[in-house]
């Protein structure tokens, strides 16, 4: 029997997009082409792979798990490149990221135009996700790499990146505006905006106050937000206020620092990490990836910022975090 890698890679192709036209045009070739190379595989076999007669196609049991082990047939050849690679010291290939919304914004821009102009044949695939689900495509191989807070399973390794202060950020009229520096003990939680449930960030925010932050039910206005932006502008137009990683402040005009205020004493800080399984290969993409990070950090944050880290710790009722 002699099974094509082609073969292999048309059939994944379908079963992505359940649609051979489709499947079709993402593989550069005519639909007649692809269906002809599929239909010659289910010969080869003497099973159908998918049933078309469903509208979206759709694989017959069988198919599932031929379809299943072509997918790991691609993922080991695809290993075998990344090693040879790797000993030529070619910085080369697809990097598939997961990055959390409280770091993407702010993150991103900084490095990732400079990183694929440095090496141009390299590819970043991005998602932006919450940590949870960043830690699930990791675990099915449909991420390489994680861009995130720990901690994190055994399972994955962590590379440290940096580490960013939690900040405090008021409306203009707020009472705690003219302190230099405010303390946990100063602030009222009726006062302060919250990203919704399910966003780690806002879990590490109760652990820096002591508590959980229940939804304020004697306001006149209710609102959980899944952005730090949507935040921000509230209180600028609002009362109250909001904590916010160091790095989002960055590059703010003097009028919006005003309102911005440190912690005193030892400061609460969240460290960001690459996280990635431990028997990933593509040592050097991964190499000039922290590189790059590192050095587009901006000078107030060092990778061994002062502080106290938070030790977050997953709710066990929630299943997305960050």
């Amino acid at each position: 029997m002699n099974i094509t890698i082609t073969q292999l890679e048309y059939v994944v192709s379908v079963n992505k997009y359940r649609n051979f036209a489709k499947a079709a045009a993402r593989c550069y070739i005519t639909q007649p082409t692809l269906s002809m190379q599929i239909k010659k595989l289910e010969q080869q076999l003497g099973i159908l792979i998918f049933d078309r007669s469903r509208k979206p196609v759709k694989p017959t049991k069988l198919g599932e798990k031929v379809i299943a082990q072509a997918i790991k047939s691609l993922e080991s050849l695809s290993k075998i490149q990344e090693i040879i690679q790797d000993s030529k010291g070619e910085i080369a290939g697809g990097l598939r990221i997961g990055v959390i919304p409280t770091l993407a914004p702010y993150l991103l821009p900084r490095f990732v135009t400079k990183l694929v102009k440095k090496y141009p044949k390299t590819q970043l695939i991005i998602e932006e996700l919450l940590s949870d689900q960043i830690l699930d495509r990791l675990d099915n191989d449909h991420l390489d790499i994680g861009i995130m807070v720990p901690p994190v399973s055994s399972m994955f390794k962590s590379i440290p990146l940096f580490r960013e202060e939690f900040m405090l950020y008021f409306s203009s009229n707020h009472k705690l505006k003219s302190k230099k520096e405010i303390a946990v003990k100063d602030l009222d939680t009726n006062d302060m905006w919250l990203l919704k449930e399910g966003h780690c960030f806002r879990d590490q925010v109760e652990l820096i106050c002591g508590k959980e932050l229940e939804q304020q039910t004697t306001r006149s206005i209710q609102f959980e937000s899944g952005s730090l932006e949507t935040l921000k502008n509230i209180i600028d137009h609002k009362v109250g206020f909001t904590l916010l990683p160091q790095l989002a402040t960055v590059g703010w005009s003097v009028k919006e620092k005003q309102r911005l205020r440190r912690f005193t004493g030892e400061k609460p800080v969240r460290e960001v990490c690459l996280v990635l399984h431990r028997g990933f290969l593509k040592e050097g993409l991964i190499k000039v990836l922290t590189e790059e990070i590192i050095a587009s950090l901006p000078r107030e944050i060092a990778k061994g910022a002062s502080g106290n880290l938070v030790k977050w710790k997953p709710k066990s009722d929630t299943t997305a975090k960050k």
